[in-house]
């Protein structure tokens, strides 16, 4: 057969890689060079996946779960290692089974899905903008910017639409919709959050706080929370913990919705209230704005001060257990409104994309035109940071390439 693969990001440079040893594979990508989101991937690191069973892979996908879970099975988080590593890339495992190249060099990554691209004679054509995809009887007619490509099969290994100048700008989508195709709303995920107090957030800007639960609160009920790492931005805040949250909340209405941050979890109420009164005995001469160093980064003190309504220069000796009372309810619940998520284009991974309805997950082929293929980020699939969503891409072009190889 004569395939073409559209897109020659980790999927596509995957798919294209197993493809190829069994048929003729021509990998059309429209930037100068394969891999553009790989290499921005894991902070330029790139966390290739997560070394955990299928079981707990799934657990970490968001969206559409159950479909992935065919893909999930036949290339493993172990497969992905054992094909990078058979390949020359040494790798190592990190905390939270986030799997790295040993080097901590994206550009490993894609040397290594580029030297398996060359040794299985896969014909790779850079600068190539594919316009429009279109098929006649058994024939697909692939037109690009440097002329139409006949073949019997074509994978729509595009991506979605976050970090455009990637190359990420929605190109699978147009194909899709072209074949009658339905398309899920593309939204953020995995992205920062933008707060209400603009002015807090340009203060805190930088501040990054460790071992903090975050929660929603929405209409008043916990909807999700996460415990780890946060930073504050100049227009919200965005980390580990935030980023997962985003993947929560990106289908709801983010009305009446804030964020809650308890800066003391391994404290009860009662326990924090009695580490800050034992901290007002030590400084015990000190004015308020000047006791709590040992309690808070410098960074946050005078917010917390401003907050807590107990002027900053009152001797902490004469401060009130009621006010302590709601400086302790302050540092358990440091609450912001959520004004909404950030962009799209900022979001590490797109939500929504080709519905999953009419991709059969064993093969990733569509349900309404046969020999039509969509793996990777273009699917309707995404799931927390962590490898996750970079597996998703390379399982599913396993999937694919599998199929087209029988």
């Amino acid at each position: 057969m004569r395939i073409v693969i559209i897109g020659g990001g980790a999927s596509g440079m995957l798919a294209s890689s197993m493809i190829s040893k069994n048929n003729k594979v021509i990998l059309v990508e429209k930037n100068e060079k394969l891999g553009k989101k790989l290499y921005i991937t894991g902070k330029g690191r790139c966390n290739v996946t997560n070394d955990c069973t299928p079981r707990e892979f799934l657990e970490n996908v968001v969206t559409n779960a159950k479909f992935m879970q065919s893909a999930i099975y036949g290339f493993t988080s172990e497969d992905t290692m054992a094909f990078l590593e058979e390949n020359g890339l040494s790798l190592v495992v990190e905390r939270g089974n986030r799997v790295f190249p040993k080097s901590n060099k994206s550009s490993d990554v894609i040397k290594t899905l580029n030297n398996a691209l060359l040794k299985n004679g896969v014909e790779v054509r850079l600068n190539t903008v594919v316009e429009s995809v279109k098929k006649t009887g058994d024939t697909f007619f692939v037109g690009t910017s440097n002329g139409d490509i006949e073949c019997d099969a074509v994978v729509v290994a595009t991506g979605g639409v976050s970090y455009p100048l990637t190359g990420s700008t929605g190109d699978g989508y147009k194909f899709a919709k072209s074949f009658s195709h339905d398309i899920v709303r593309p939204k953020a995920s995995l992205c920062p959050i933008r707060i209400a107090e603009q002015n807090i957030a340009k203060e805190l800007e930088g501040l990054s706080l460790k071992n903090v639960d975050v929660s929603v609160i929405k209409d008043g009920k916990k909807i999700v929370g996460e415990f780890g790492e946060m930073i504050f931005t100049a227009f919200g805040v965005s980390g580990p913990t935030i980023l997962s949250i985003s993947a929560n909340i990106n289908k709801i209405d983010l009305n009446n919705t804030k964020i809650s941050i308890d800066l003391k979890p391994a404290l009860t109420y009662e326990e924090l209230d009695k580490r800050v009164l034992s901290d007002f005995k030590l400084f015990s001469n000190k004015e308020f704005k000047n006791a709590l160093s040992d309690l808070l980064p410098k960074k946050l003190i005078p917010v917390i001060v401003r907050l807590s309504g107990i002027k900053e220069d009152t001797k902490v000796n004469v401060i009130s257990a009621e006010n302590r009372k709601n400086l302790v309810h302050l540092l358990k619940n440091f609450d912001f409104s959520v004004k909404s998520l950030a962009p799209i284009e900022e979001a590490v991974v797109t939500c929504g994309g080709v519905n999953v309805k009419e991709i059969n997950p064993k093969t990733f082929e569509s349900k309404k035109v046969r020999n039509l293929y969509f793996i990777g980020e273009v699917v309707d699939v995404d799931a927390y940071t962590g490898g996750f969503n970079l597996q998703i891409a390379w399982s599913s072009a396993v999937a694919a390439a599998r199929a087209l190889s029988r």
